[in-house]
C-alpha cells in the first residue's frame, strides 16, 4: 500500500474510490465498511483509496476534550494496508486546512489530488470550514465535478450483540481492562507501541528482568498486570533484538505505578517468559495484550512482591499457553 503524506506525493494511478476518516483502531466496523469499499473498487477496476489525519481534529479545535488515541499512526496505516487499501493520504490536519470551504477541499484533494471517481462517506459526515458540508453539499459537488457518492450503509459495521462497531466501545472495554471484549471489537488485540529504555534494573536483581518502555504509540488500558506478547518491530542497530525480531515472545507485562518500591510515575514493563538473557535496548517494540490479571499493589515488601510476581508468570504461561 503505498503511503502519503502531501498531494505533490500522489502519482496518477487513474480513477479511485475515495473515503475519508480518523479511522481510529481501525475495528471492525471499519473493516467491514473499507472491504466493502475495496471490493467495489475491484469491480469498477478502479484503485481505492483514503484519506486520514494526523493529529485528530479534535486535538486541534478542542485540545482539553480531545480523545486518547487507540492507534498510533503507524498501527493505523498497517491494518489499513491489511484490508487492501491501494493507499492512504495522510493529512497534517491544522488550522490552516480547517479553513478550506467545502468545495475548496473537495476540488483540491478528493477531485485534483486523489482523482476521485466515486467518494464514500458516511450519512453524518461533516466537512469544510465549520464543518458546513454534508452529504447533500457532497451530491451536489460531484454532479458539478463529475464523480459518484455513495453513502454508506453501516449495517455490515454492526456486532452480533446488536450494537454498533465504535472507537468509542474499544476505548470504554480498554478503560475496564476487558481485553477480550476489546480484541472482539478491534477484531486482533490491542497493541501499545514504545522504545527499550534503560530502567533502575531492580527486575534484573529480583530475578524478573523487564523491558521497560518509553511509551510512543497505543492507548494505555486499565492499569494492572497482563499477560501479551512482546514483538521486536525495529532493532535500531541493537544486534541481539535483531535476533528476534518479528518473534511473538510471551510476556508478563505490568502497566501503571510500582507501589512497592514507592513508585508514582506510570512504568510500562515487559518481563519476557524463559528469556532471562534478552536484551532489547533502543529496540523499538510492541505489546499486544491479551488478558488482564490484577491491579497494581503494594505489597509491602520486595519477598511478597518477588513472589506475586512468579504468580504473575505462571498465570500468564497458562492464559499464553506456554509450556514451563
Amino acid at each position: 500500500m503505498h503511503v502519503w503524506r502531501s498531494l505533490a506525493e500522489i502519482p496518477d494511478l487513474g480513477p479511485a474510490v475515495v473515503t475519508l476518516g480518523n479511522f481510529d483502531g481501525v475495528h471492525r466496523g471499519h473493516q467491514a465498511v473499507l472491504g466493502r469499499m475495496v471490493a467495489d473498487a475491484r469491480a469498477r477496476g478502479h484503485v481505492a483509496l483514503a484519506m486520514t489525519f494526523d493529529p485528530h481534529p479534535k486535538a486541534v479545535h478542542d485540545p482539553a476534550h480531545q480523545p486518547e488515541l487507540i492507534t498510533g499512526v503507524d498501527d493505523r496505516l498497517e491494518r489499513l494496508a491489511a484490508i487492501g487499501l491501494d493507499g492512504v493520504l495522510v493529512v497534517r490536519y491544522t488550522l490552516d486546512f480547517a479553513r478550506q470551504t467545502p468545495e475548496e477541499f473537495v476540488a483540491d484533494y478528493l477531485v485534483r489530488g486523489m482523482r476521485a471517481s466515486c467518494v464514500v462517506v458516511g450519512r453524518d459526515t461533516r466537512f469544510g470550514r465549520g464543518n458546513a458540508g454534508d452529504v447533500e453539499t457532497m451530491r451536489a459537488l460531484g454532479e458539478e465535478l463529475g464523480f459518484a457518492v455513495d453513502i454508506i450503509d453501516d449495517a455490515c459495521a454492526v456486532s452480533e450483540s446488536g450494537r454498533r462497531w465504535s472507537s468509542t466501545w474499544v476505548r470504554e472495554l480498554l478503560d475496564a481492562g476487558d481485553l477480550p471484549g476489546a480484541t472482539e471489537v478491534l477484531g486482533r488485540e490491542h497493541r501499545v507501541r514504545g522504545t527499550v529504555i534503560h530502567g533502575d534494573k531492580l527486575g534484573r536483581e529480583i530475578g524478573f528482568p523487564t523491558a521497560n518502555l518509553d511509551h510512543t504509540a497505543g492507548m494505555i488500558p486499565r492499569h494492572g498486570v497482563y499477560a501479551g506478547w512482546l514483538t521486536v518491530l525495529d532493532a535500531r542497530g541493537n544486534a541481539r533484538a535483531a535476533a528476534v525480531a518479528g518473534e511473538r515472545l510471551p510476556a508478563a507485562i505490568s502497566l501503571g505505578m510500582n507501589y512497592t518500591v514507592g513508585g508514582t510515575d506510570l512504568r510500562i514493563e515487559a518481563y519476557v517468559i524463559g528469556r532471562d538473557d534478552l536484551n532489547l535496548y533502543d529496540a523499538e517494540v510492541a505489546l499486544d495484550l491479551v488478558e488482564w490479571r490484577r491491579p497494581m499493589l503494594d505489597f509491602g515488601s520486595l519477598d511478597a512482591l518477588v513472589t506475586a510476581l512468579g504468580e504473575d508468570v505462571d498465570w500468564c504461561r497458562e492464559v499464553l499457553a506456554v509450556r514451563a
